[in-house]
């Protein structure tokens, strides 16, 4: 008689089962757009995307940008709120991208957060667009715990709890999407043990378990001594346990989930080297990259043109993806733009894509035009004597006594784009 199936937590309609997949880790700069959809390509089977926090997202403009096609919560810098004069352009910065045609189904939301309320509020700017919500509570990094993000919370497992519940309920029950968590290593079994019954009783679809506790690093060897223990629990609760650290290939994460019978692998390190990681041994394997890296790269440069990607998060992937003992590595890191780079690598006459390096350079006002000495000086000067006007202005305006108080409407005009009030003061006080 065959045992009975163990029960699975249901998967909601707009979101993602974890079980029998191999995703691509949340990585700060390597979890950006081109580098997902190449994950993609290459095979993977989820990506998520870079840890973003939850008062950076609170207050963005969400608006799809014509060029790209692409989704983008934008806002302006802080400094540039206060003082506009600092940057003619009015930039803004670009929080969060996605690509609601190749990403959909497949995108999980990473959030840092340590608050319940700022954590619904921030996963309601993005819930319609992904297939899921994942909380980090496994970030050692101190941007991240300085904060009582991260890994802190698993020193906080009420709070922790309470933030997976309010997602749950607030986010994943309205949007139909699946809410999950992403933990290390206690270094007692039985404080992990604890942890994860708790876990799992929050409504989660999923787990993932990074395999190193939190003062341990990357160099160091992953510890999968728990990793049974913690699969078992979450099988028994119905939710689908991922496994991480030092998974390098599709192969090797398909042969560790069966030794250690937990549901999913996620690959990080490795992928930020080698995108092919993901790719099943039946059309090649992981091994282009090592005869043919700059296949991997030339892909990887089509996919970062289209969506005009930031160039110095791109800069920064080409210097993992490309061999150090390569001259295409020592041209590439002379570079000062994209169509510098385009050249350096040869790929000048390869779909046209010269030319749409000049587009994109162009859009994005790269390279930047070098300032004298005086010229920076003189731009320093008027940002001062700006200020000083608009204090004066100020100043006298409260003197008047029959000043004209101006009721700000409910939507304003910032850099060309609409954006409430509301938008406009978190701006402001972030």
């Amino acid at each position: 008689m065959a045992a009975p199936e163990p029960p699975k937590v249901p998967i909601p309609k707009n979101g993602v089962d974890y079980r029998g997949c191999v995703v691509l880790a949340p990585m700060v700069r390597s979890g950006e757009l081109p580098s997902r959809l190449l994950a993609l390509k290459y095979g993977a089977d989820l990506v998520w995307g870079p840890e973003t926090i939850d008062r950076a997202i609170i207050g963005t403009t969400r608006r799809l940008n014509p060029h790209t096609n692409t989704l983008e919560w934008s806002r302006l810098p802080t400094s540039k709120l206060k003082n506009p004069h600092l940057d003619p352009e009015n930039r803004e910065s670009v929080l969060y991208r996605i690509h609601p045609e190749l990403e959909k189904g497949k995108l999980i939301y990473q959030m840092g957060t340590a608050n319940p309320a700022l954590a619904v509020q921030a996963a309601k700017m993005v819930a319609a667009d992904v297939a899921g919500i994942d909380v980090n509570s496994g970030c050692p990094k101190p941007f991240s715990t300085a904060g009582g993000m991260g890994a802190a919370l698993l020193k906080t497992p009420d709070l922790l709890c309470d933030i997976l519940t309010a997602l749950v309920e607030e986010v994943g029950k309205p949007y139909e999407i699946g809410i999950s968590v992403k933990i290390r290593i206690l270094d007692d079994p039985e404080d992990t043990r604890t942890l994860v019954s708790r876990l799992v009783k929050t409504g989660i679809t999923g787990l993932t378990v990074h395999c190193r506790t939190t003062p341990m690093r990357p160099r160091e060897r992953a510890i999968r001594g728990q990793l049974s223990m913690i699969g078992d629990i979450c099988r028994a609760a119905g939710v689908a346990c991922v496994m991480n650290g030092d998974v390098t290939s599709r192969t090797e994460a398909l042969a560790l989930m069966r030794e250690f019978n937990v549901d999913g692998a996620m690959i990080a390190t490795e992928a930020e080297k080698n995108p092919s990681c993901f790719r099943p041994d039946a059309l090649g394997g992981p091994h282009e990259w090592k005869t043919h890296w700059k296949t991997v790269v030339a892909e990887y440069m089509k996919l970062a043109l289209h969506v005009e990607n930031r160039w110095g998060n791109t800069k920064y992937l080409l210097g993992q993806m490309i061999p150090g003992r390569e001259d295409a590595y020592k041209k590439m890191n002379a570079s000062k733009c994209y169509a510098d780079v385009i050249t350096a690598l040869g790929l000048e006459n390869e779909d046209g894509l010269l030319d749409k390096a000049r587009v994109v350079d162009q859009h994005l006002g790269i390279p930047k035009a070098q300032l004298t000495p005086a010229q920076k000086r003189q731009r320093v000067k008027e940002s001062l004597e700006q200020g000083d006007k608009e204090k004066e202005e100020a100043d006298t305006a409260n003197d008047e006594p029959h000043a004209k108080r101006i009721k700000v409407p409910d939507s304003a005009v910032v850099d060309g784009g609409m954006a409430s009030t509301a938008e406009v003061a978190t701006a402001l006080a972030a």
